[in-house]
């Protein structure tokens, strides 16, 4: 199983994280403080791709590794298995760490853009928006967010180009830890 997800992780890896933009007409919020953007965030919706396919109560958290990266932990619990499933990698500012566009990896060399190109002034939501339109989070300090943020977020989405009908909906709710 390890080997099969390792092997997942490098083909994904290889082909889709190696470029880091943004997509045209999209643009990384700024000023931007990443101090703020540490910690746990839920996972709203998603464009759904292999390694989150069959996952629910998704969590990504963000904390400050030694060097000054940021290591980034996904976690979520694939309801097929019935188990817990975690990657952990590191994220990188591309430029100045007050915009935030990003390059994350979870495995070697090979980086994906992550870019957060919505987020209210509190920090609590978050719309992420990777190197093209294959992939978009909505994400929040809390297992929910508030419609009016949701149809402002989607909204940015869709004038960015997203297909809004690809979007899963993320369950958050009670499992077998």
């Amino acid at each position: 199983m390890i080997y099969k997800l390792l092997l997942m992780l490098t083909f994904f890896s290889f082909f889709s994280c190696s470029r880091t933009s943004i997509p045209d007409g999209a643009k990384a919020v700024s000023p931007f403080d990443k101090d703020k953007y540490l910690g746990k965030w839920y996972e709203i919706a998603r464009f759904d791709f292999s390694f989150e396919k069959n996952l629910n109560n998704t969590t990504a958290t963000y904390s400050l590794n030694t060097n000054g990266t940021i290591r980034v932990e996904n976690r979520g619990y694939n309801y097929k298995r019935g188990k817990w499933q975690k990657a952990i990698g590191k994220a990188k500012f591309i430029g100045s760490s007050d915009k935030a566009m990003l390059k994350v990896s979870f495995f070697g060399p090979f980086y994906g853009g992550y870019n957060v190109i919505a987020l209210d002034k509190d920090y609590k939501y978050a719309l992420v928006a990777g190197d093209n339109l294959d992939y978009l989070w909505i994400l929040s300090r809390e297992t929910s967010i508030p419609e009016a943020i949701k149809t402002e977020y989607l909204n940015i989405a869709k004038s960015v180009g997203y297909d809004l009908s690809r979007l899963i909906w993320v369950e958050h709710g009670k499992t077998k830890s």
